[in-house]
């Protein structure tokens, strides 16, 4: 082999191992989002009974959405001490999921019936009701579009006026799709999104889909506290004034404030 070769050769070699990596870490290993920890800031007191579907934080309150046929309630809390401030029920045949709020309104969910409520956010005055085919899960906003889950690895755009569907995006982690997504927050460019029934926080890039990162809340809320199956993280708010981030789950006694720490 003529040393002209053999460098070629060495060359390729090397752009080899650079990309594949030192140590068996792999271009797949590489572009893994990282994964966030947490520490709380602040823990407050959240109602057990409330089955926590929807939860925002808007002008120093809470407003929370929460499901179950005969239990669905549309309510303002006060954060610090958990007091119900304003209480809507919904009809026993609908179940509430997620909320948003959009030029002083709220935007409600149901699960099944295909249907969403338009309320006033201060009297809490039905103003509109909108269809969706689907099931309805999770609900946020970014500046110019509501944005809904279904329960699938889809999250669907939609125009706050007319709540016609303007687009949507598959969410991805890598190659592997990622659904079961439920509550929703828009958080500094970012959708935050509950996946069902885990411990996990996907954080979203809107106009991709792709996963950017994981947050891991495993044993925010002792499992002495978590008494049904059904009790589990849904529900996330984000007070973009002060930067403070708030979780909280179906039937938890408590809301906490936490910070997010990169642990890789």
């Amino acid at each position: 082999m003529a040393a002209k070769d053999r460098y070629a050769l060495l060359i390729l070699a090397v752009s080899i191992a650079l990309l594949v990596g030192v140590g068996g870490h792999n271009v797949a290993t590489q572009s893994r989002p990282p994964v966030y920890g947490y520490r709380i800031v602040n823990t407050y007191p959240h109602d057990p009974q409330a089955y926590t579907q929807g939860l925002i934080y808007r002008d120093g309150s809470l407003y929370e959405s929460t499901g179950l046929n005969g239990r669905s309630t549309l309510r303002k809390v006060k954060l610090e001490t958990g007091e119900v401030l304003q209480l809507e029920h919904l009809d026993p045949r609908y179940f509430a999921e997620g909320l948003a709020d959009w030029n002083g309104r709220l935007v409600q969910l149901t699960w099944q019936s295909n249907v969403g409520f338009v309320y006033d956010l201060v009297s809490f005055k039905l103003q509109n009701t909108f269809r969706y085919s689907g099931e309805g899960w999770g609900l946020t906003r970014d500046q110019n579009r509501l944005i809904m889950s279904d329960g699938s690895d889809t999250l669907r755009f939609l125009d706050p006026a007319t709540f016609q569907e303007r687009g949507r995006v598959t969410v991805r982690d890598g190659s592997a799709s990622v659904d079961e997504l439920n509550e929703l927050e828009y958080v500094r460019g970012e959708i935050f999104a509950n996946v069902w029934q885990t411990d996990r926080i996907a954080r979203i890039s809107p106009r991709s889909g792709r996963v950017v990162g994981w947050i891991d809340l495993t044993g925010l809320l002792s499992k002495i506290y978590q008494l049904e199956p059904e009790a589990v993280l849904n529900g996330i708010a984000y007070d973009a004034e002060r930067g403070r981030l708030f979780v909280t789950g179906k039937l938890w006694p408590k809301l906490f404030e936490i910070t997010l720490e990169r642990r890789q």
